[in-house]
């Protein structure tokens, strides 16, 4: 157990509604990668809805924008759940769903160990990251920042 964990906000605009038979994918991918989220190790917590299921009710940057927000006990913990699992599989299929994106649409920050950060937290976090670029508060996997603030 550390002092710090990392938390990590991935949004995406959608193509087309989730109720869309577009969508249809997406959705039916849901439970279980979050089921696989939650028994994954490293994993700490996820935001979700008032139902305890996923966050896709919640729209804080307009109704088309599903936003992902989850704390870890290490990069190496959200790598390994994100790139090392079947969630890999959901992400190669994201395109069929979201609309791509010019500007960054994740980021990483560490948190106290214990801290649950919110949405607006989140997404100030991705503002930094996008007006400033990469740094201790605000970071990607490809510059990733130790706690203490020094890059990797």
């Amino acid at each position: 157990m550390t002092d710090h964990h990392l938390a990590q906000l991935n949004v995406g605009r959608l193509r087309q509604p989730l109720d869309a038979p577009e969508s249809a994918g997406f959705v039916a991918g849901l439970k279980p990668i979050n089921a696989l989220a939650d028994a994954s190790p490293g994993f700490v917590w996820r935001l979700t809805d008032e139902d305890g299921e996923d966050a896709t009710s919640l729209h804080p940057n307009g109704d088309d924008m599903i936003v992902n927000l989850s704390v870890w006990e290490s990069r190496e913990a959200l790598w390994d759940f994100a790139y090392r699992s079947d969630h890999l599989e959901l992400l190669r299929h994201r395109r069929e769903w979201f609309v791509r994106m010019t500007e960054p649409f994740m980021v990483l920050w560490w948190v106290p160990a214990g801290h649950v950060p919110s949405v607006e937290e989140a997404l100030g976090r991705l503002a930094r990251l996008r007006e400033k670029g990469p740094g201790a508060e605000a970071f990607t996997f490809r510059e990733p920042y130790h706690p203490v603030g020094l890059a990797t």
